[in-house]
């Protein structure tokens, strides 16, 4: 499996501008209503892709990568190293992999979303109080089993 760097056809040490523009060059390549591959293909490659700029675009996702990338050569030249260590019928098991959750900035979209909901909330519990306030509906009233002096 290529590595994320590879999938974005950055260095190791690229910046996260350097990033950012790989990821834009290659999803307008891959994104499924843009590219000549096949859909069900290109849905594959782009997610992918959206994947390990997920990770690399988050520093702390990219320094727990890179560590697990780091880990994984040590292990393959260490496998290299010694042959004795491969099983000997059927073919090297595959590398295990991790999935972890990207925490990323909202969008300024979704902090308008956020502020209209905010809004129609407030705006709900005003008119639910004016009304009540006008009708000269009382905003508390004492339970009926509770015994009144």
């Amino acid at each position: 499996m290529a590595s994320h760097y590879t999938l974005l056809q950055v260095p190791e040490q690229a910046s996260a501008d350097e990033l950012r523009q790989a990821f834009r060059r290659l999803s307008k390549r891959f994104h499924p209503d843009t590219t000549s591959l096949p859909a069900s293909e290109a849905e594959q490659a782009f997610q992918r892709l959206r994947q390990a700029y997920a990770v690399l675009s988050d520093p702390d996702a990219r320094r727990r990568y890179d560590a697990e990338l780091r880990l994984a050569r040590v292990a393959a030249s260490a496998a290299a190293a010694t042959p004795a260590s491969r099983p000997v019928n059927g073919p090297p098991a595959p590398p295990v992999t991790s999935v972890t959750s990207v925490r990323r900035a909202l969008s300024g979209g979704e902090w308008l979303a956020l502020l209209l909901l905010a809004l129609a909330l407030v705006f709900s519990l005003v008119l639910g109080v004016g009304l009540a306030l006008a009708r000269g509906a009382a905003f508390s009233t004492w339970p009926s089993w509770l015994p009144t002096s």
